[in-house]
């Protein structure tokens, strides 16, 4: 009968699930540890109220009882002093004991509020004090100066007994506040202890706790998550036709199956992730080629057009040296139309040029002075600047790992716009700021010219975007789209600050080494463009 009645109990306790075995455990952890947290929580409570009482009332109020029985030995001294000589200097200790005392003992008042025995200690000294002072020391403190009468001495002698009582009523009361800090020590002593003795119990209860848990851990999770995770490591080796052994409580098994199932639509996922990846690399393949074409294309576009049109500029400016002022005003208008239109274009594709070349044909990183680099750059526009008057002052410049000629493009193209785009009745007044922010570093070109409205703050960094006619003021529309590709190639942003309104400010950031990226090669056709540009 007993093994018939074990066996469906057994078969119960096999079928719980690893929730149901946690809930019971956390459960009957909960409950002890509740029941020993309280006990706990009292012993503490009960032991910061001893510790209070004993540090902010019975110790205080000792230590001001043995103040307040000074105060009052001040006064007697006082008072006899003056009795015996008549000399108001001894009035002092005797005025200012008065003070102390009713400080003291208000103090006293405020300590022992609620404790009616020693408040009743209090207001005997208090009596015995007031019979004193009243019938002794007030009226030798109001005899007048000089030689003391017989009065004063006969009354001197009466206070003796007086003071007597009031030093017998001093000593009664410190003597019980003695005791009842001795007994608050005790208390506190023995609340210590049994405080210990909780908290012993409570860590021993969690350490019990904590080894069965981990054994319940290890018996009923630990070996088949075991199980699982050797199964799954097959698989991952890729031998994914290995199965999944269900085993440990229903839940387990029950998630042993789910990763079966997840396993076999893993095989079928694998033939379609194959093929994606060939997809993708077949599309990788073209976006390469087509990147190629592009690079092709802005060659085309910018180098092999400037022979044709070099003759061209040359030929009409030559037409219009040999010819002009033969012909009618028409004819000279037209032919200085197609000169200009010719020298425009030039400079257009000089402009595409370079800006195809940012990060294939300039991409020699060294470490740079940023300082030296901007001397560079005004030295180029030394004449621009002498002419309009700018003033440019800035900060200092930190030292980057950069490409030389790329940085003095980048502020040619910042400086050089910050002077074109002055204000007709002004000076131009530009200043350059650089500060270290989050591992890179921040720079800001501001101006006081004509500003950017903030409806066009990212319009002005896309190639061949002017904001306003040639006429206004010359330029291809590229400058500014070239320094968003050499910032941008050296691991910053650049943007226009939209809520400065007193001209310009168009900040950006450098990295203080540039990312690591492929380096294109450059072309035969690059390298003979960029020897013409040489000579």
């Amino acid at each position: 009968m007993t093994g018939d009645i074990k066996q469906p109990r057994q078969r119960r306790l096999s079928s719980w699930t690893t929730r149901r075995w946690l809930r019971v455990g956390i459960a009957a952890s909960l409950v002890a540890l509740t029941l020993l947290g309280a006990t706990g929580a009292w012993v503490l409570g009960r032991t910061q109220a001893i510790s209070n009482n004993l540090t902010d009332v019975r110790s205080p109020s000792l230590s001001t009882a043995f103040r307040l029985e000074t105060a009052l030995v001040n006064q007697e001294t006082g008072i006899r002093g003056y009795g015996l000589t008549g000399i108001p200097e001894f009035l002092a200790p005797y005025r200012q004991g008065l003070a102390d005392q009713k400080a003291h003992t208000r103090s006293l008042g405020d300590l022992l509020h609620g404790d009616p025995a020693r408040t009743n200690d209090l207001e005997e000294v208090r009596e015995a004090v007031g019979r004193w002072q009243e019938g002794i020391a007030e009226p030798v403190a109001a005899e007048p100066p000089g030689a003391p009468p017989a009065q004063a001495a006969e009354r001197l002698a009466n206070g003796k007994a007086a003071f007597d009582q009031v030093r017998h009523a001093l000593e009664n009361q410190q003597e019980r506040l003695r005791a009842d800090r001795v007994r608050a020590r005790a208390d506190l002593q023995s609340t210590m202890i049994l405080r210990n003795w909780v908290f012993g119990t409570i860590a021993l209860v969690i350490v019990v706790l904590a080894a069965l848990v981990f054994e319940g851990l290890r018996r009923g999770i630990n070996r088949p998550l075991e199980q699982l995770g050797a199964d799954a490591r097959t698989i991952a080796a890729g031998d994914f036709s290995h199965p999944i052994t269900p085993t440990g409580p229903a839940d387990l098994r029950r998630l042993s199956g789910e990763i079966e199932s997840m396993r076999r639509r893993l095989l079928r996922e694998l033939a379609f992730t194959e093929e994606a990846r060939q997809r993708l690399d077949a599309q990788a393949a073209d976006l390469q080629r087509s990147n190629a074409e592009l690079e092709q294309f802005a060659y085309v576009a910018s180098h092999d057009l400037q022979e044709p049109l070099r003759k061209v500029s040359s030929f009409t400016q030559l037409l219009q040296r040999r010819y002009g002022g033969q012909l009618d005003e028409r004819a000279d208008q037209y032919i200085g139309f197609a000169v200009d239109g010719a020298n425009r274009m030039q400079t257009l594709i000089s402009d595409l040029l370079n800006f195809s070349r940012v990060g294939r044909v300039h991409n020699a990183h060294q470490s740079i002075d940023l300082d030296t680099v901007l001397e560079e750059t005004l030295s180029a526009l030394s004449v621009a600047v002498e002419e309009t008057g700018a003033k440019i002052t800035h900060d200092p410049l930190p030292t980057l790992v950069a490409d030389p000629s790329q940085m003095v493009m980048l502020w040619q193209n910042l400086i050089g716009n910050a002077v074109k785009f002055r204000r007709p009745d002004g000076t131009p007044r530009i200043h350059i700021t650089a500060a270290e922010e989050a591992g890179l570093w921040r720079f800001t070109v501001t101006d006081n010219g004509i500003g950017i409205p903030p409806e066009y703050a990212e319009k002005i960094f896309v190639i061949f975007q002017r904001l306003h006619t040639k006429e206004t003021y010359s330029g291809s529309g590229i400058g500014l789209a070239m320094c968003k590709k050499i910032v941008e190639f050296h691991g910053g942003t650049i943007s226009i600050d939209p809520d400065y309104r007193e001209g310009a400010r168009v900040t950006f950031t450098l990295a203080p080494e540039p990312p690591q990226l492929p380096t294109p090669s450059a072309t035969p056709e690059d390298a003979r463009a960029e020897a013409e540009q040489a000579r």
